[in-house]
């Protein structure tokens, strides 16, 4: 059940980028958008779950602030990026952190890379440069717009790491609604001071970017964090440069070419090797619930 929330999740989160370029607001007011409207539904959802929000501790509280800072930092840099280059090369790129969270996840299991694991590294990260592809044709601007996306993709990696220690004393929901609470704290007043639109004409897709990526992307995410090695959280997290690309080719005509669905299918192919058995990769810390 954690690997499906996994994927849905993921898929989920994928499409946040056309969320973001459609908002008709400043990309750091559409990140604190997203955590803002987010919530009330966060906090009603857990309240019926019996995952009630309550104020944790010293300690906890301040990893929790670590996590939102990273998160902000993310969304700042990655919804500025998205308006700068192509939707598939912004998830992409904002997803470096699917190999760094990997490479934590060994790290902390003390081990190498079974092989299986090392080819469902390897095939991931073929599939990752053949979605890259077109990256070299791109102009300047886009390139900046890159280099953006990878900045948030590094952040991101602080923040996912956070959330994992967060996970082993915390449930899921509560924490989430915590980081995101803190997150929009921060985002709001960076937003005023950059001078973006804050208030947008339509409300439609600031609330599906709330939905979408932050209560159904982020809920599921958290969750299955909790249940899930992380090799398997990041390699599943590359799904989204895939769904990504096809929703660029969908709403913007952006080019699809064989590479990138070699790419995709390399990504995919990687996803069943990754949860094939294997020794020598200690499962995620217990979660609370």
């Amino acid at each position: 059940m954690a690997f499906l929330a996994l994927l849905v999740g993921s898929s989920a989160l994928a499409f946040g980028p056309w969320m973001v370029r459609e908002a008709g607001v400043g990309p750091v007011a559409a990140g604190f958008w997203r955590l803002a409207l987010a919530l009330p539904f966060l906090f009603v959802i857990a309240r019926v779950i019996g995952q009630p929000v309550h104020w944790p501790g010293r300690a906890l509280a301040v990893l929790i602030g670590f996590a939102a800072f990273f998160f902000a930092a993310d969304l700042a840099a990655w919804h500025a990026g998205i308006h700068m280059t192509k939707l598939g090369n912004a998830t992409l790129f904002g997803n470096v952190s699917s190999f760094a969270f990997a490479a934590w996840g060994l790290w902390l299991a003390r081990t190498l890379p079974s092989p299986l694991q090392a080819a469902a590294l390897a095939l991931a990260a073929i599939g990752a440069a053949l979605l890259m592809g077109g990256s070299a044709e791109l102009s300047v601007r886009n390139l900046h717009g890159d280099l953006l996306a990878l900045t948030a993709g590094l952040l991101y990696t602080g923040y996912l790491i956070a959330v994992e220690r967060g996970r082993g004393s915390l449930a899921p929901l509560p924490l989430l609604f915590l980081s995101s609470a803190f997150g929009a704290a921060m985002l709001l007043p960076l937003a005023l001071a950059l001078g973006e639109q804050i208030i947008p004409a339509d409300w439609t897709f600031v609330f599906l970017l709330a939905l979408g990526s932050q209560v159904l992307g982020q809920g599921l995410l958290v969750y299955a964090i909790g249940a899930l090695p992380p090799l398997v959280v990041g390699l599943t997290l590359l799904t989204q440069p895939a769904i990504s690309a096809l929703v660029g080719w969908y709403g913007y005509g952006e080019t699809l070419s064989a590479l990138d669905w070699a790419g995709a299918a390399a990504i995919a192919a990687a996803l069943v090797l990754v949860r094939l058995p294997a020794k020598g990769l200690r499962g995620a810390p217990s979660a609370a619930t």
